[in-house]
């Protein structure tokens, strides 16, 4: 059958035309460059967010610190101190009475209560004056039956009135001389009549030092514990002129505990050191929160500029897929956030972008955190 030229034109057209439409619909259905980079790179973001799930306390025993950021910590000043115990939080205990020490109640590091005892101490003075507070009663009970006596005379006519108010008088000496006695056992920690003495703690608290020891002996006065409240302490740090000059009671700060948590805390007092005129003050700050015991050394950052970048300590910055990221910590545990970094120095690193300040992130141990990231992708590979 002979081929019409025709048709033949004809079919070729559509095929080349379905050929061209099918082109252009492959052409059509393939993103842009750009796009396909921005793609890739919200692809990426969210694979780095990966979470890290921890409860506060798996993070805590992992030795993982959370910290808040700073905000505009571009100009934060960082000092050190230490913690103390509040004047009014601690006690310096000592022997009511000399003798030996026949036992201890407590050893360093015991929670104690008010009035707790804290060691047993056997003294010749402690008997004694417990014999002369015994007598000084009695003598105060026959003065007083004495004056009922002489009374009962008196009104019956056949004593003297000047009989039955020297026994008057008497029973008041009597008495005044009992009071005496009695404070005296109290100031001498309340003795037995064996001559033990129960030296006690005046407040509530942890025994921080004992200086006594079974057997040994002690004076009068003598040093024998001193004992902190730990819920009330203070943090003690040495600031040079040029910082002391611009800080002011009740501004605030942060204190860092030697575990790596942190606490807020407020300037309570600035005085200037007595040696020379150098400018120098020390700064106490009370702290709101946190567990810091007395002695431990710690660090303070006190913003004197809130217009530069965020800071955090170096090592909350972790680099996981060849980028610098930190952790987030939210409800469920940590999410890894990309950030550019800038300066570093002083063991902390400025961040320019990524963190406004105010987040929660993992300082001390983020490490930790990216081993786990680590370890996740690991097992997703598999």
């Amino acid at each position: 059958m002979p081929i019409d030229r025709k048709s033949l034109l004809t079919a070729t057209a559509v095929v080349v035309a379905l050929g061209a439409g099918f082109g252009l619909a492959k052409l059509t259905d393939r993103a842009p460059p750009a796009q396909v980079e921005a793609e890739q790179g919200e692809e990426s973001a969210e694979s780095a967010g990966d979470e890290v799930k921890l409860t506060p306390q798996q993070a805590s025993a992992a030795g993982v610190a959370v910290i808040t950021v700073s905000r505009g910590g571009g100009g934060d000043v960082r000092l050190t101190g230490r913690v103390e115990a509040s004047p009014s939080a601690r006690a310096a205990v000592a022997a009511p009475v000399s003798g030996a020490v026949v036992r201890l109640l407590a050893t360093p590091g015991t929670d104690v209560g008010a009035g707790a005892g804290l060691v047993v101490i056997r003294s010749a003075d402690g008997a004694s004056v417990r014999a002369e507070s015994v007598a000084a009663a009695a003598d105060a009970e026959a003065a007083q039956a004495a004056l009922a006596r002489e009374e009962r005379l008196f009104k019956a006519g056949v004593t003297a009135r000047q009989d039955w108010e020297a026994a008057r008088a008497a029973t008041a000496r009597a008495s005044a001389q009992a009071v005496a006695a009695r404070a005296k056992v109290a100031a001498s920690g309340a003795p037995s009549a064996s001559g033990e003495t129960v030296v006690r703690s005046p407040i509530a608290g942890v025994v921080t030092t004992l200086q006594a020891a079974p057997g040994g002996f002690v004076t009068q006065g003598g040093p024998i514990a001193e004992v902190a409240n730990t819920s009330q302490v203070e943090v003690v740090i040495t600031a040079p002129a040029e910082v002391a000059a611009r800080l002011r009671v009740g501004a605030p700060l942060m204190v860092i505990g030697p575990d790596g948590n942190e606490a807020n805390a407020v300037i309570i007092g600035i005085a200037p050191l007595a040696q020379g005129a150098t400018g120098a003050a020390i700064v106490r700050a009370r702290p709101s929160g946190g567990r810091l015991m007395p002695g431990a050394a710690v660090s303070a950052s006190i913003a004197t500029d809130t217009q530069g970048y965020p800071t955090v300590p170096a090592e909350a910055v972790q680099t996981v897929g060849g980028r610098p990221m930190v952790f987030i910590a939210d409800e469920d545990g940590f999410k890894a956030r990309p950030v550019t970094p800038g300066r570093t120095g002083g063991g902390y690193t400025q961040i320019i972008e990524g963190l406004k300040g105010g987040e929660r992130i993992a300082g001390r141990g983020a490490f930790v955190l990216k081993a786990e990231l680590s370890k996740g992708e690991a097992g997703d590979e598999d």
